[in-house]
């Protein structure tokens, strides 16, 4: 007969341990001092902690003992990564949680505020994403413009769009340079969700993930995970022309880059926010500098030390997402739901994994509300004020 924890999810386990970056069952049997071949069985499903080990279990994961009762949301669609082969699976699996994380958090918000409705157009009209070639990636940029509401001008923030369109955005830091941000559709709410990395960035590496990632969300939403290992360099690919021809618009950058050169770049990194390597990709992908000048550009881009850091990263503040926060902050501030409440009832993560996600200062869920403090007004005939005020000068009459 199985002893434990009824309805014990063993994939709770895995998300969680792989959340907290524990490279192991054994490494977690040794924080708990019991033994790897119990918290294996209870990852298959086997067997199941009971009662005070579940709550011991919590306690080193940092979780609620509710998180290990609550169904997971199953889906066959994959979380768009930029690579595979050269990032470390540890690497992989913390970012899988973490989407997962943010999914249900905001699955959890959406039950008391309505965020923005999904807006994002069927281009492919039913056709296949292997179907595409440059022209009609190019042609989709322009009528996601189009449909947006903007111009051929410069998208000032990627992240606000996304937000606006219906996108669930948020950052974190990923802890490897090789994972700039992911992509998933959740099937619990059918949005698209999108983890940016918050790790030595600038604002136009910002944009240009936040743009790769919308890219993702437009064209490869019915993707199967055997079609995205098989054709991950292709559809990485796709992503990062129609992010570039979303940001950098042929029919505009061009005609202000009819004489290519890093200086030019520099300016233009100004007015369009998108890097000069970026930019240097672009012009080729337009035909605008041919292979061999190209080359030039990126040897002479290196040698100048831009793969550090370029001119202007250092001119604006990166975008931040701000839908999850301002959601968390109407629910607690219209009074629906109090900081305890949410944290002991909705959230079975740690306050600080919800603060992290959605981008809330470190503390919020322990922070009290600030008292308003209003100025006292004095009536007009006071004496105090008099004595204290200035004299009206008025200004001198306009000559006629």
């Amino acid at each position: 007969m199985r002893v434990g924890t009824p309805g014990f999810v063993p994939g709770r386990l895995s998300d969680a341990r792989a959340a907290r970056r524990i490279p192991s069952m054994s490494a977690l049997s040794r924080m708990m001092s019991i033994s790897p071949s119990t918290i294996a069985r209870w990852e298959d499903g086997s067997s199941s902690p009971d009662g005070e080990t579940l709550i011991e279990l919590a306690r080193t994961l940092n979780v609620r003992p509710e998180f290990f009762l609550r169904p997971t949301s199953s889906s066959d669609r994959p979380v768009f990564f930029r690579s595979l082969a050269s990032t470390l699976v540890r690497d992989l699996d913390y970012q899988r949680a973490q989407m997962a994380w943010l999914k249900e958090i905001s699955s959890l918000v959406e039950h008391y505020v309505d965020l923005p409705p999904v807006n994002i157009p069927d281009v492919l009209g039913g056709g296949s994403y292997r179907q595409l070639r440059d022209e009609d990636i190019e042609r989709i940029a322009a009528e996601l413009r189009r449909h947006w509401g903007m111009n051929d001008g410069p998208c000032t923030d990627v992240v606000a769009l996304m937000e606006r369109v219906g996108v669930v955005v948020g950052s974190i830091e990923m802890g490897t340079a090789k994972l700039d941000g992911l992509c998933s559709w959740s099937e619990t709410d059918g949005r698209p969700h999108v983890l940016l990395a918050t790790d030595k960035m600038s604002f136009a590496r910002r944009q240009m993930d936040a743009a790769h990632e919308l890219a993702h969300a437009v064209l490869h939403r019915s993707v199967s995970p055997l079609e995205f290992r098989t054709d991950l360099k292709f559809i990485e690919a796709q992503a990062f022309r129609l992010a570039s021809a979303f940001l950098l618009p042929a029919s505009t950058f061009s005609l202000e880059m009819r004489v290519p050169s890093l200086a030019a770049m520099v300016a233009a990194k100004e007015r369009w926010r998108v890097s000069i390597k970026a930019q240097i990709k672009r012009l080729s992908d337009l035909k605008i500098i041919p292979p061999e000048f190209s080359t030039h550009l990126y040897k002479l881009y290196s040698a100048k030390g831009w793969n550090r850091g370029e001119p202007l990263d250092d001119h604006w503040n990166p975008s931040e997402p701000h839908m999850l926060k301002d959601a968390l902050n109407l629910i607690v501030d219209g009074g629906v739901r109090t900081k305890a409440d949410l944290l002991a009832v909705e959230f079975s993560v740690s306050a600080g994994d919800v603060e992290n996600l959605c981008g809330l200062p470190n503390g919020w869920f322990f922070r009290d509300r600030a008292e308003v403090v209003t100025l006292k007004v004095r009536p007009l005939g006071d004496s105090a004020s008099a004595a204290t005020g200035g004299a009206v000068v008025p200004f001198p009459g306009k000559a006629r």
